[in-house]
């Protein structure tokens, strides 16, 4: 949908210039809303990287077969839901860039099923019926997430008396008669994901304007008429195709059509209790301006035979860099802090010291930090909350990448896991 033309007598006081004004009023609205949110999480995922930390040193402490062991582990548990309902807060507040990977969408619909029935309320009954050998499909976990939420959302407030939502998956066939009737959709197998609600519906009218930003049918204040605009981008992004199917008083169902890939899923990760990575004896720079962050990583990189320099930001990381003569391995740094962020701090401390490996920690994702100019690509980095092994296995990797490839990337900043 094209923009409205703008007048050239801006003061022209028409109605339509109250909707434009109204709409740009909306999108800094939603702006500010994604920036909170955005600020939220990483905030958030601060206070989880300790959580996590300290509740694995705790269960190392109390052994296997320790009485308050179960009650640790449940804290453990608790910390991790939220560092999902974390990631689900940044995939709010960006433009998503897509990450796609091999999914099982029943998998998807899983993972966030606790989340809808929040989200809907008890008065709302919830249903699924995901099929058995669904085929599998690439595409973004986090964007399909928001789109299941989004739904959802939608569904609820179309039974605000009560209703049921049901979530279905199935693999179907287009047939070339059936893709005549939907405008853009392909013949050919497909992964069927149906939302369907039994709320009051919507006539040919709405319909016809569904998809398009801001078109909304609630009251002043309770939507932004974004929401739809957004699964409706999703989707597409992500080669797929969406229909509706609906009547006033009987409900709406929507239909979302998505390419299976023939890739191969990969091994999902194992859950046992397995030995730590290596530690090591390399001396580590680590900057970071939370001082729970700092104490956590500090902790677990001493305890693995590392010698741990702390700095609480980029100018107390430069100053002690000049007094410390002796060689210095890995600079582990947050890369937003006040003063001096993390890439401006790693390209100074390569020119004093050019041999050193640089490792970058944010509670934001790689693309926001790309996007906005903070981080360049192809830069090593961990995402917080980390987790004691994720530390030490990246640490390890990004030192032991280091050696592997000798002095002919020791210097500048060229290499791909330096800036």
């Amino acid at each position: 949908m094209q923009p409205p033309d703008w007048p050239e007598n801006p003061t022209a006081g028409t109605s339509a210039d109250a909707e434009n004004d109204a709409r740009l009023l909306q999108m800094s609205k939603m702006e500010a809303v994604g920036r909170l949110a955005g600020g939220v999480a990483h905030d958030f995922n601060n206070l989880l990287t300790a959580i996590l930390g300290y509740t694995n040193l705790v269960l190392d402490e109390l052994g296997p077969v320790h009485p308050s062991r179960p009650d640790v582990e449940q804290i453990q548990h608790a910390a991790e839901s939220a560092a999902t309902l974390t990631r689900q807060l940044l995939a709010f507040s960006r433009r998503q860039v897509l990450q796609p990977e091999i999914l099982d969408l029943n998998q998807v619909v899983n993972s966030v099923e606790s989340l809808l029935r929040r989200l809907i309320g008890e008065q709302i009954q919830f249903v699924t019926d995901l099929a058995p050998a669904l085929g599998r499909i690439n595409a973004d976990q986090g964007q399909l997430e928001q789109v299941l939420m989004n739904l959802a959302i939608n569904a609820r407030d179309a039974m605000s008396r009560g209703g049921r939502l049901s979530i279905a998956t199935r693999n179907v066939s287009v047939t070339p008669e059936l893709a005549t009737h939907h405008r853009g959709l392909l013949p050919g197998d497909y992964v069927l994901l149906e939302v369907g609600d039994t709320g009051t519906g919507m006539d040919s009218h709405v319909v016809a304007h569904l998809f398009e930003p801001f078109f909304t049918t609630k009251k002043r204040g309770q939507g932004t008429g974004l929401g739809l605009a957004t699964v409706y981008g999703i989707i597409k992004q992500s080669g797929g195709y969406i229909a509706v199917e609906t009547a006033v008083g009987k409900g709406t169902t929507f239909s979302i059509y998505l390419p299976p890939t023939r890739l191969p899923q990969p091994a999902p990760p194992e859950h046992r209790v397995g030995p730590l990575p290596d530690g090591g004896s390399e001396t580590i720079l680590l900057v970071e301006d939370q001082p729970e962050v700092r104490a956590i990583a500090r902790t677990i990189l001493s305890r693995h035979g590392y010698t741990v320099l702390e700095a609480d930001g980029g100018v107390s990381a430069l100053k002690l860099l000049k007094v410390h003569e002796a060689q210095i391995d890995l600079l582990l740094t947050d890369v937003i802090m006040p003063v001096i962020g993390g890439q401006e701090l790693a390209l100074q401390v390569l020119e004093l010291r050019p041999r050193v490996r640089v490792l970058f920690a944010s509670g934001y994702t790689d693309d926001v930090l790309i996007q906005q100019g903070v981080l360049q690509p192809g830069a090593e980095w961990i995402q917080k909350p980390f987790t004691r092994a994720s530390l030490l296995q990246k640490v390890r990797a990004v030192l032991d990448g280091g050696r592997e490839e000798g002095v002919t990337r020791g210097r500048g900043v060229e290499a791909g896991n330096r800036l």
